[in-house]
This record gives structure tokens, sequence and C-alpha cells, in this order.
């Protein structure tokens, strides 16, 4: 267990070493937060986005969003907002987006892509779904782009509601090794707090590194991501109110710095 401390004035995450599991531009964005906040960030991805295994069918889709087919688009992923700026889709004035949460809805303005709802207590598919079939009480044609690997969460609660919903895969989700530093500095306790961002990367934690100390910090990107990791077999520390990184951040920046095992060694 993990005292809470107080913030020091600036720098509450002085002295911690904190391994960020993607990379890119979303781990370049959570490693400036981290050493805003005086961390020292690893980036090591676990995971990494592959084509879908199916990209007719994504193709078709996407030549449908553009021709306005879709009085909805919903978005449950920064890696989803990627896919879409890949392929130069330009959605229509009257197709609406809908983003999970504020991580991905920055992602859509990022590039340029507006967005018409996130939703306003719960950050996950069912909170979309939940806010999308109060806002609408006829049936809407609704485009949902997943990964491979997603529940159908949203899926099922829309078609329930009585939406026609088209469920698209567009992208994979694949492991990546770490490099055996990286696993050595884990083991050693030499990485302060691993943040967890995802079910996937959970699964990767807890697959990689077989011997994570018992001082190391599991942190959790807000409930849901938390359930997961319990269930991959991770013991979770810390829990983010809100799923976006600020609040993950800021919730391991109230624990103390646990002890590292080989802190000063390079």
């Amino acid at each position: 267990m993990n005292a809470q401390v107080d913030h020091k004035a600036g720098k509450p995450l002085s002295g911690w070493r904190v391994l960020v599991p993607r990379g890119g531009p979303w781990g370049d964005g959570v490693a400036a937060s981290l050493r805003a906040q005086g961390a020292t960030p690893v980036v090591a991805p676990l995971i990494n986005f592959a084509p879908t295994s199916d990209q007719a069918t994504l193709d078709t889709a996407l030549e449908d969003l553009r021709a306005g087919h879709f009085d909805w688009l919903t978005v449950t992923s920064a890696t989803t907002v990627d896919v879409l700026y890949a392929h130069r889709v330009q959605i229509p004035v009257d197709t609406r987006i809908a983003a999970v949460g504020e991580t991905t809805a920055a992602a859509l303005q990022a590039v340029g892509y507006r967005v018409d709802l996130v939703p306003e207590r719960d950050n996950s598919a069912a909170g979309m779904a939940e806010q999308m079939i109060a806002l609408e009480p006829e049936a809407r044609r609704i485009l949902t782009l997943r990964s491979e690997i997603a529940k159908p969460v949203l899926t099922r609660m829309l078609v329930e509601a009585g939406h026609d919903v088209r469920s698209v895969v567009a992208y994979r989700t694949v492991g990546v090794p770490v490099t055996d530093r990286i696993a050595r500095d884990v083991a050693s306790g030499r990485i302060n707090a691993i943040l967890v961002t995802s079910g996937s990367v959970a699964e990767q934690v807890h697959l990689q590194f077989a011997d994570i100390p018992a001082q190391t910090v599991i942190a959790a990107i807000g409930p849901r991501t938390a359930k997961d990791a319990r269930r991959a077999g991770l013991d979770v520390d810390v829990i983010a109110e809100r799923q976006t990184v600020g609040a993950l951040i800021e919730a391991v920046s109230r624990l103390a710095l646990p002890h590292a095992a080989d802190e000063v060694q390079l």
C-alpha cells in the first residue's frame, strides 16, 4: 500500500521513473506531461497497431462515411483517429462525431476533425451509448469503428435501442516485446510506476513483466481499465478518477515515491 502525500510545489513527481506504455505522438505527449511534473518518463511501447485484416470492408465503410451515409460516427480511441487521418477521410458536416473521452476528442481536434459529443460522466463505450440513446430517440444510421479485440458493448446497446449500426474493424492491436534493459529495470524496481491505459496494455504488462516488485505502482486510467487490469492478473495501486492522461498523472503524483532497488545505477 502506497501512502498518500501532499503535492510538492511545482514538481510532485520529482525522482520518479514512470513507464509510458505507448510510443508515437501519444507517448511523446505523455512523456512531456510527466517531465513537467518532475518525473523521468521511460517510453517503452508495449502495444502497437496493425492494419485490419479486412481492408475491403473498412474501405467501403470509409467511402460511405465520405458520401454522407451515416448520421453519426463513433470514435473510441486515438488510434481510430490515426486511421481516419491516414485515409484522409473528409467527414460531411451533417455527420456528427462522438468521442469516447477527452483524450480521443483532443486527438480528433488535433488533426482537424470536430467533436459533437463527449460523454459527460462515463468516458466509456457504455457511457457514450447511453448519452447517444438519450439524445437520439429516433433510429439513426451509425458507423462504429473499433479495434479487432474491442468488446461489442457500444454496438450492442445502440442496436438494442433501435439504431441502424454498422460495426467495422479499423485496426488490430499487437504486442511489442520490450528490450532486456526495460525488463531488468522493471524487475529491479528502478521503474517506480507503470501507466496502464487499456486492457491491451494490462495484458502485455502481465505477460512481459513476470516479477513486478510490490513497491512498483500500477496506475490505471479509470475504473474500467482497472477492472481489465485485475482480470489480467495485475494488482492495481491507484485509479484515475477520469479517463484522461492528466487525471492518471495526477493520481500518481498524490503518492509517496516508492523505494527503488536500483535507483542510482545507470
